[in-house]
């Protein structure tokens, strides 16, 4: 067996893999010898089919599953051996010439293999991020005083004009306490990712996520939704770099003490902020049983970990802004 690498550019690799029938020939044995062995054709007992048979029904699937196997070990070991980051899974390259299934033969397999770009990237004080102090407009004060007066009218409760004004103030400081926050976190995320420069193998990109969605997505969904899933997937990159910088690592207890968060935020949302400590501990549970979710809390987790270590060690700059102002921020 023979893999050679042709390199296109810094991000972009073409690996080409040749295998020959010897490479195959021992696993294509005891692929067909077990399918000898389970075989269950009519006139024959149980493991007494004749091979030619045998290999005249599943010869061709058990030659592709052997050849498929070195294959894929293959590629394993040269993309470990030569410690090669690679993006996403290697692609059947459009070099690929035409595979015929014949047992004996030698075949040919190009692939396309994108590189992860390299993360290099400094923390300083002089790094400067706007943190947003939020002052509401007299108008939308207003909206939501009155917004609550029908409230409390409907509830047919009593409510003097100092109560609901009151209650509007911290409704509405609350409500732009999570904004600015929020803001700052991707404003945080976007000035870091910009600072870090990173290229793209974005032609390579944009196939695999059709390849990896199967019929989910079309190459113009992934074309229309592209700049997003860069911009996501390269703050993935810095945030990686950065949890390797400060020597963080996801513990187990961060991903209970983010389920339970999650839970508990879940409920709150039907108006239960009381729930039993078993029904919250068994809910956790089955949460960290789904590796979806896991992944997930665990993104929360190192973004979490990442925002409050940049907060402390970059500059945020206070900067008072009018309710009306921060809404057209873009």
């Amino acid at each position: 067996m023979k893999v050679s690498q042709n390199k296109i550019d810094d991000l972009n690799l073409e690996l080409t893999v040749e295998v020959e029938a010897a490479d195959y020939a021992e696993i294509e044995r005891k692929k067909l010898a077990e399918r000898k062995r389970n075989a269950d054709f009519k006139g024959f007992r149980k493991g007494m089919v004749p091979l030619t048979m045998i290999k005249r029904v599943y010869g061709e699937q058990c030659l592709a599953e052997s050849v498929n196997q070195v294959l894929s070990e293959a590629l394993d070991k040269h993309i470990s051996e030569n410690k090669l980051n690679i993006l996403g899974e290697p692609l059947t390259s459009e070099k690929q010439p035409e595979i015929e299934w014949v047992d004996g033969n030698a075949f040919t397999f190009v692939f396309d293999v994108a590189l992860s770009p390299e993360v290099k990237l400094e923390v300083e004080k002089k790094d400067t991020v706007p943190s947003y102090n939020v002052s509401v407009s007299a108008d939308e004060k207003s909206k939501m005083v009155e917004s609550l007066k029908k409230y409390y009218e409907e509830k047919k409760e009593e409510k003097s004009d100092e109560d609901i004004a009151k209650e509007a103030d911290e409704r509405l400081s609350a409500q732009y306490k999570n904004e600015a926050e929020w803001r700052l976190n991707k404003d945080i995320r976007d000035y870091f990712v910009k600072k870090a420069g990173i290229e793209l193998p974005e032609a390579f990109l944009k196939r695999w996520l059709v390849v990896a969605n199967g019929d989910k997505l079309t190459a113009e969904d992934v074309e229309k939704d592209f700049p997003g899933f860069a911009a996501d997937f390269k703050w993935q990159l810095v945030r990686g770099f950065l949890m390797r910088k400060y020597e963080f690592k996801v513990e187990e207890k961060d991903l209970r003490d983010a389920a339970e968060s999650m839970i508990r935020y879940q409920y709150a949302m039907y108006g239960i902020t009381d729930a039993p400590k078993d029904i919250i501990d068994e809910a956790v549970v089955n949460m960290l049983h789904d590796r979806r979710q896991v992944e997930r809390l665990a993104e929360q987790v190192e973004d979490g970990k990442v925002m409050g270590k940049l907060k402390e060690e970059i500059t945020l700059k206070s900067t008072k802004i009018t309710s009306d102002k921060f809404r057209e921020l873009k």
